[in-house]
Parts: C-alpha cells; structure tokens; sequence
C-alpha cells in the first residue's frame, strides 16, 4: 500500500509543479553504481527494480548505465568517472567506502551532474540519500537477542560480527544494537568485517569460540544475512548441535529458509521495491527539476561527516520472524511460498502454515 501511494503521488503530482522548469524530457541516462555481488539483494532486486521503475518514468526512453564494484572502492572510483565522462544526467551510487568515493562526487558536482547516495550514505556533495533507518535496524537486531535470552540475558556472553569500516552504515547498524545490548548482555567478541565477506566472518566466528567456548555463546549478533550464514556455518564445524540466536539483515532467500527450519533466529526485512522506486523517482525528479516530487520524497535530513541537512528518504524496516514470512517477502512478491519452501523445508514451512 505504500508502494502504490508513493506512485500514484509521484505520478500524479509530476506533471503538475508549474513552479518547476523541466531540464529535460524522458531521454534521460542514469548511472547506477552498486558496490558488490556478497549481498545478494543489491543484483537480484535493486537494480532490476530500480532500473523498472526508471523505465515506468521515462516511458521507456530513458537508459541506465550500470556498473557493480565487485567489493573494490577503486573500480568503483573508476566506474564513477566513466559515468561522469559519459555525461549520464544523474548518478546513483551505493558506495563501497563512503570516504574514499567523496572526490569522484565532487567531480560530479563540478559537472553539474546530481549524486544521489542509495543505500549508504556516501561522502562529498551529495543531492540526496535514499535508505532506511539504520540505526533502527540495530536496535531491531539487538531488541531481537534481548527477547530470545529473557532472563538469562544479563549473565549471557554473546559474540557481535559488525559490517564493514569503510560502510557508513556498519557504525549505525553497531550504535543500534549496542544501544539495546550495551550493559544488558556479556559482550565477548566484537569483530568487523572488511567488505562484508562471509569468509572472514567465518574465521572470526571461529575465533570467537575458541576463546569462549562453544557452549558458552548465549547468541550472535550478525550485521547480515550472509555473514549470519558463514557463523551458523562455523558452529556447526564446531559441533554445535543446537544453534544459538543469530541475527541477520537483508532477508536473503537463503536467511528465509534457515528461520524456518529454526538456525537463524531473525532477519531485517527492508522493502527493497520502496527503496528503490524512491530512487527512481528522486533521480527522474531532480533530473526534471520537479522540486515538489522531489522534496515531497524526501522528507528527513541525515548529516555526513562533509555535509549536513541532507534531503534524505527513509523506508521502514520489520523484524523477520517465521511468524510473519507469509505477511512480509511472500506478500509483497518478494519471494514466492514454491521459492522457499523447496523439498527441504516443507514439513517446516507446513509446521508455520506455510504452502
């Protein structure tokens, strides 16, 4: 229902702003930067998503330029500059390092072309930022662990694998959680995760329980879906015959399937179809100079360490539980019950009401 009232809205205000003066028409380019393939959300929904809407609001006339990171802040530099030198109208860039991506921003801005920070919020002169609260999907993933120790919760030891430094996001996703955490839960071992690779998540979870203890690890703290998985994964190489509460984010397909068969406790469930028509839309409004669509979307402000008062749109976010899998991904068409619920899981998924 947000969805369809965030189009209509767009739609129907779009061509009524007679205080615009549209820079261009429908045959608009958008370069779209995406900063990795780990997390399997950013190729499987973001950006065929992204570029959908794109179409919908240029009447198929308009082009997208995309290019993916592959983890690599500089070929994302270099990827940046080839859109700047391609003369796209508009740039929207989810930033392997935020810091590192600032110079490539002003060079866009120099060139009069608008940088809109998707998802992470990049450094440099940005127009605008599209994400959710991230800080509330700390504290969702923390209030999490807190609920699954009850009472237990204040002698209980628990192990945090944080996202990556160079991620803006990863000191929001901590601040979150440790607000719920700090002082209320043991925490052993805190590691952060460079790029957020599952391998490396792997070997620190490994290193967390030699020196706790297998059974003395209460929980896990998981930043992600796929570093959620390489943890699950290093408990069972340690003999682990009843997994733990561990966290996630993203709801990959995968993270769906093992909350339902009961090793993943919860993911953040973040619609990626409003983020990313947000997206779309901002871009085709800025593009246009549409400043009611625009400001109409982006109605928060976030600070980055070199500009404040950002324009900034901020999707919601849901704890995924095995409770809500039906009302949440399977209705809004993000996965199909026949996708999750393979040969493997189906006395689970039967067990939730799931078929």
């Amino acid at each position: 229902m947000l969805l369809l009232s965030s189009c209509s809205a767009v739609d129907a205000v779009s061509g009524s702003d007679s205080s615009a003066s549209p820079k261009k028409g429908d045959d608009i380019a958008l370069g779209l930067l995406m900063p990795d393939k780990e997390t399997k959300r950013f190729e499987k929904f973001d950006y065929p998503l992204i570029e959908a809407r794109f179409a919908e609001l240029t009447d198929g006339k308009g082009k997208v330029r995309y290019a993916n990171a592959r983890a690599s802040a500089d070929r994302q530099s270099r990827q940046f500059e080839q859109m700047i030198a391609a003369r796209v109208d508009v740039i929207l860039v989810n930033a392997v390092d935020a810091k590192a991506i600032a110079p490539e921003v002003q060079k866009a801005k120099d060139a009069a072309i608008p940088v809109i920070a998707y998802d992470r919020l990049a450094e440099g002169p940005i127009d605008s930022y599209i994400s959710h609260d991230n800080e509330l999907v700390g504290e969702v993933q923390g209030r999490s662990i807190m609920e699954a120790l009850g009472d237990e919760a204040g002698s209980s030891k628990i192990v945090m694998i944080n996202g990556s430094p160079a991620d803006p996001n990863t000191a929001r996703f901590k601040n979150g959680a440790l607000s719920e955490l700090q002082n209320h839960v043991v925490i052993a071992k805190s590691y952060d995760v460079n790029e957020w690779k599952p391998a490396i998540a792997e070997a620190d979870m490994t290193k967390a329980i030699e020196a706790i203890g297998l059974n003395d690890i209460a929980a896990v703290y998981s930043a992600n879906d796929g570093m959620a998985g390489a943890a699950i994964d290093a408990l069972k190489k340690a003999g682990a015959t009843k997994i733990p509460p561990v966290t996630g984010q993203d709801a990959d397909l995968a993270a769906v399937q093992r909350i339902i068969s009961g090793e993943q406790y919860m993911s953040v469930y973040k619609s990626f179809l409003e983020e990313a028509n947000g997206a779309a839309e901002m871009a085709v409004a800025k593009v246009k100079g549409q400043s009611i669509v625009f400001d109409s979307l982006a109605q928060n402000t976030v600070d980055s360490p070199t500009q404040k008062d950002i324009p900034s749109m901020l999707v919601p976010v849901v704890a995924l539980t095995k409770d809500n899998i039906k009302d949440t991904v399977v209705k809004d068409g993000v996965y199909t019950v026949k996708e999750i619920c393979t040969a493997a899981y189906a006395a689970e998924c039967a067990a939730i009401g799931l078929e």
